[in-house]
């Protein structure tokens, strides 16, 4: 009989269209494995939302691989350490693993592969990062450009079917629980609001994805609209592998007009924040741009400041719509895309806090919080990216409120204003607040005070 070989899991939680599983499966029998390694990630670790996903993530996928009588091999603690372990007690032939790109994991490849025979592949990007270049040869750091060299290469490989039969081992290694991880809110059960939002699981993201199919025509359109909610919600889906963007491209290529166009550019964006952290690491983590440092007012520094980041988290700045997008991130751990940049440019830009700050508050509480993609958008909106829109440009949150017409949006998830007219609710009268909350600074106070500290920090 062939040798076991391990199948090392981390986003990439599917079956299909799974290189991995495919060359393990043809090798030999196989052992899933899935390491929960908390201390790799440091600060960049789960968040909450992240493991609520992940539990019935890994739920699901151990009921489709219970079909085939296989199961995953849960264990907590050093990935590496745990899976040089199992392979020495199974005599695994190799370990086969997705590529994954964020820098704790690409540190734990380089110290398996110098333990084991680790066969890596690729398959949760449209192209490896690094694969599209400059004329020069260099990797892209600006994304139109990127986007371009992207489309000329489309469409991605071939996706693969999910591998007929997956041999089980002679004896399986011992392994954890699932629900001794504790991965699910219990006091509170905060996760209520997320269980009516969301179907988890590989299954789950292939009746999305066709539901979507139908609707991707009108997402030119529909998409800026929070009443409307024209988004796709395969981010969590894509995040944590349960079907590629390969399977995606395919699925929608034949679809014409501009929302196939510009929902592929979303998709090459998801592949263009990779290629940025592949570039610079840290990227979730530090500026890429100097000179802001003194730009920021910083929670930690005093108790106004962390009360005024305290009230943008919990959606009470008085402002609507940015209310209506931070209290829908709480209940269902996702947020509409044009009110994320609202939410977010409100934070660095009329706020002044530092970028950091809230790139760790959707760390920890977006079903969907990518280290990529986190970082590179929140570098964007804060003007410190490598690509990036300028700071000076200071979104408007009552003006995007009416253009974008997020009246019922906020009658939604701000419900203390949802008797209130569509000429009222963008922009309540002081008369008509109730308990809501008094805007916490105007809007032309704060572009005046954000275009000043701007300049003395360049200075």
């Amino acid at each position: 009989m062939a040798s076991p070989q391990i199948v090392w899991l981390r986003r990439d939680l599917r079956l299909a269209d799974h290189s991995a599983f495919h060359a393990a499966a043809e090798a030999g029998p196989v052992i899933p494995v899935f390491v929960l390694d908390d201390d790799a990630a440091g600060d960049h670790a789960n968040g909450g939302a992240a493991r609520w996903w992940l539990h019935h993530s890994l739920e699901s996928l151990g009921k489709s691989l219970g079909r085939h009588r296989s199961r995953i091999v849960l264990r907590k603690g050093d990935a590496v350490e745990h899976l040089v372990k199992i392979a020495d007690q199974t005599g695994a032939g190799c370990i086969h693993a997705i590529r994954h790109y964020e820098p704790w994991w690409q540190e734990a490849e380089s110290r398996l592969g110098a333990e084991c025979d680790l066969a890596l592949y690729d398959g949760n990007y449209l192209m490896p990062p690094g694969a599209v270049t400059s004329g020069s040869g260099d990797p892209y750091k600006i994304y139109t450009p990127f986007a371009k060299a992207m489309r000329e290469v489309m469409p991605p490989r071939d996706v693969l079917d999910a591998p007929e039969t997956i041999h089980a081992p002679g004896e399986w290694p011992e392994g954890d629980d699932l629900a001794d991880w504790n991965l699910l809110p219990t006091k509170p059960d905060w996760a209520g609001g997320l269980r009516d939002f969301w179907r988890v699981g590989e299954d789950a993201a292939h009746e999305r994805l066709e539901e979507w199919a139908g609707e991707v025509s009108d997402y030119e359109d529909s998409r800026n609209l929070p009443s409307i909610d024209g988004s796709s919600r395969l981010s969590p889906h894509l995040h944590w592998g349960e079907i590629s963007p390969a399977q995606v491209w395919h699925a929608l290529k034949g679809r014409r007009g501009q929302g196939w166009d510009t929902f592929a550019g979303e998709l090459l964006w998801r592949d263009y924040a990779q290629n940025v952290v592949c570039q610079f690491p840290d990227y979730a983590r530090e500026s890429y741009r100097d000179g802001y440092a003194g730009l920021w007012r910083n929670p930690n520094r005093g108790h106004v400041i962390a009360d005024e980041l305290k009230a943008w988290q919990r959606g009470m700045t008085g402002y609507p719509i940015v209310d209506a997008g931070m209290r829908q991130l709480w209940q269902t751990g996702w947020m509409h895309n044009r009110v994320r940049m609202i939410a977010a440019s409100f934070l660095v830009k009329h706020l002044l806090i530092d970028w950091r700050f809230g790139e760790q508050w959707f760390w920890d509480t977006l079903v969907d919080a990518d280290y990529g993609n986190n970082g590179v958008n929140w570098q964007w909106i804060s003007g410190t990216g490598v690509d990036s829109n300028m700071f000076v440009r200071i979104m408007a949150p009552l003006t995007q409120s009416a253009k974008f017409d997020a009246g019922d949006y906020i009658r939604e998830y701000v419900p203390e204003l949802a008797d209130l007219s569509d000429d009222d609710i963008h922009d309540p009268p002081d008369d008509k607040r109730g308990d809501y909350p008094a805007k916490m600074i105007g809007h032309k106070e704060a572009r005046e005070r954000a275009l000043a500290a701007y300049r003395e920090a360049k200075d």
